[in-house]
């Protein structure tokens, strides 16, 4: 069996495709991790690659076999490209009934609507088919593109906390936001016969 008959599709979209990692990823994720504006409201700066190779891709693929939720590498339809990954994170007991949207992408496919597309796919996934009951999100408050595409993707301004860190990002006195999104509140996007979105729901530009 060959290394691309291996790869599992778990959502595509009109422009993404949402694949399992695998560990042949490893120097995408580096890639990733490397850009300091990708970085910026994150850790400010670029994770080691050991840390990747030892730590963070294997807890992405344990991920897998713990339930159906978990990261997913994003992939653009059109070229096949890595643009960067998706995530309806499961907590440690690995359950779906709560779980934490995420999205990391490259800055080269920045304003695309990619995290957007990305983001409602997966929630409607979630609610759908995974038993998802709640989605949340937390960012920096004064990461508005993040927060952008947290609205733009339905869910809903919940509270600001402050956390203490010994060498904090600029920014951070502003505080940290939290988002939400529960499957009672959730309307599923209006669908023309075709089977795609009306235009009223069109992936916007973040």
């Amino acid at each position: 069996m060959t290394a691309s008959e291996l790869v599992k599709v778990f959502l595509e979209t009109e422009r993404l495709v949402l694949r399992w990692f695998t560990e042949a990823d490893v120097d995408e994720l580096v890639l990733l991790d490397s850009d300091p504006q990708v970085m910026r409201f994150l850790t400010g700066e670029p994770t080691p690659r050991l840390e990747i190779e030892e730590e963070v891709l294997p807890r992405i693929l344990r991920d897998y076999d713990r339930g159906p939720a978990g990261r997913w590498a994003a992939l653009e339809r059109s070229t096949g490209e890595f643009v960067g990954w998706l995530a309806l994170q499961p907590p440690e007991d690995g359950s779906v009934v709560d779980v934490e949207l995420g999205y990391r992408l490259k800055a080269s496919v920045w304003g695309r609507g990619y995290a957007t597309e990305g983001a409602r796919a997966l929630i409607r996934k979630g609610f759908t088919e995974l038993g998802v009951e709640r989605v949340w999100a937390q960012t920096m408050a004064v990461n508005l593109a993040s927060r952008r595409v947290l609205e733009k993707a339905g869910l809903r301004y919940v509270r600001t906390f402050h956390l203490h860190f010994d060498d904090p990002l600029p920014g951070t006195e502003h505080g940290e936001v939290e988002y939400e999104l529960r499957r009672t509140d959730w309307t599923p996007p209006q669908r023309h016969a075709s089977g795609h979105p009306t235009p009223g729901c069109a992936d916007g530009p973040s």
